[in-house]
C-alpha cells in the first residue's frame, strides 16, 4: 500500500475501519455463556492489550512516555472513551445492533449541541433542521422499540453519542492536543476495571473468550488505530461520509448472520438519521481541510465529526 498515493492510503484505510467496527453486534449475538458485563470486562482488556502492541509497533521507545505525558486532559478523555466502551456494548445486549448503531451515529449532531451550550458556537439554521430530523428519526426507533422493552438499550446506546460529543467539546475548550491512541488505551483500562466487580463471577466460554478478543483487537482497537492514521490526510467531510458506513453494514450483518431483522420502525427512522447526517456531513464539507491534528474523539471525529 505504500506505492498508493497518502489520500488514497488513507481512504483504503478509513473503509476498513467501519467494516470492522460494524460487526461488534453479529459476534456479540453468537456468544453462548458470556454475561452483559463480562462483555465490557474482557473487550476492554483485550483492547488495552491490542492498543499495547498497536503502540508500542507505532511510538516504539516512546510509548511509555506518551502514556506518561498524557495529561489530566487525556485522562478525562480516557475516562470518556471508557462510557462509550462500556454502553455500547451494554446497549447491545437489551436492544437491537440496528437501533444500537443508528443511534451512536448522532455523535456529530450532540457534540455540535454541545459546543452551541458550553463553547458559545453558532450553529447554522440548516444544523438545527438536520437536528429537529434526526431528532425525529431517534423518536420513530424508540416507539418501535417500545413495546419490546428495546427502549432501554435504546437510552443506554444514545450515552454512547452523548460521552463522543463531550469528549471532542471538552479537548477543544480545554486547547488539549490529546494523543488518542493513549486516550483509548486509558478508556479501555478504566472500562475495564470498573467492570470487574460486576462481571464476576466469569461465565464466558472459551468460544466466548475468543469472540471478544477478537473484538477488543480487531473491532475496537484496530479499526481506532486505522481512523487516526488516516485523519492525517483526509477531510472531515470524508471521514463522516466513510465512516457512516458502519451505519448501513452492523444491521445488515446482524441480519444475514445473526437472522436479526430490524423492526420496521428502526429501518425508517434509521433511514431518516442516515439522511440527515450525510447532508450534514456533505454540508460541512464545503472549504474543509485535511485533520492535521487529530485531537476529536475517534468516534467523533469520524462522523462528522464523531465512533465505540
Amino acid at each position: 500500500m505504500q506505492s498508493f498515493p497518502p489520500h488514497a492510503r488513507s481512504v483504503a484505510l478509513m473503509l476498513i475501519a467501519p467494516v470492522l467496527w460494524s460487526m461488534a453486534g453479529v459476534f456479540v449475538r453468537q456468544l453462548e455463556a458470556a454475561a452483559r458485563w463480562e462483555l465490557v470486562f474482557l473487550r476492554s482488556w483485550f483492547c488495552v492489550l491490542a492498543m499495547l502492541l498497536f503502540g508500542a509497533a507505532l511510538y516504539r521507545r516512546d510509548l511509555i512516555d506518551r502514556l506518561r505525558k498524557l495529561g489530566w486532559e487525556g485522562w478525562l478523555s480516557g475516562a470518556l472513551w471508557s462510557v462509550q466502551f462500556t454502553c455500547f456494548m451494554l446497549a447491545l445486549t437489551y436492544t437491537s445492533v440496528a437501533s444500537t448503531i443508528i443511534i451512536i451515529s448522532l455523535a456529530p449532531l450532540i457534540a455540535t449541541i454541545l459546543a452551541w451550550l458550553i463553547l458559545k458556537e453558532r450553529v447554522v439554521l440548516r444544523t438545527w433542521v438536520i437536528v429537529t430530523v434526526a431528532v425525529a428519526g431517534v423518536i420513530v426507533i424508540f416507539w418501535a422499540d417500545l413495546g419490546a422493552g428495546g427502549w432501554v438499550g435504546n437510552l443506554i446506546a444514545l450515552a454512547v453519542p452523548v460521552a463522543a460529543g463531550a469528549n471532542w467539546v471538552l479537548l477543544r475548550a480545554l486547547h488539549a492536543d490529546v494523543d488518542l491512541v493513549m486516550a483509548v488505551l486509558v478508556g479501555g483500562v478504566i472500562a475495564g476495571a470498573a467492570s470487574l466487580p460486576l462481571a464476576l463471577p466469569l461465565q464466558a466460554t472459551a468460544a466466548d473468550v475468543g469472540i471478544l478478543a477478537f473484538l477488543g483487537f480487531f473491532q475496537l482497537a484496530l479499526p481506532c488505530v486505522l481512523a487516526v492514521i488516516a485523519a492525517r490526510h483526509l477531510s472531515p467531510t470524508e471521514m463522516g461520509l466513510l465512516g457512516l458506513l458502519e451505519v448501513v453494514l452492523g444491521p445488515l450483518w446482524a441480519w444475514l448472520w445473526a437472522g436479526e431483522q430490524p423492526a420496521g420502525g428502526t429501518l425508517t427512522g434509521g433511514g431518516i438519521i442516515l439522511a440527515a447526517m450525510a447532508v450534514e456531513a456533505i454540508a460541512r464539507g464545503r472549504g474543509a481541510r485535511p485533520n492535521r491534528r487529530c485531537v476529536q474523539p475517534l468516534r467523533s471525529t469520524i462522523r462528522s465529526k464523531s465512533a465505540p
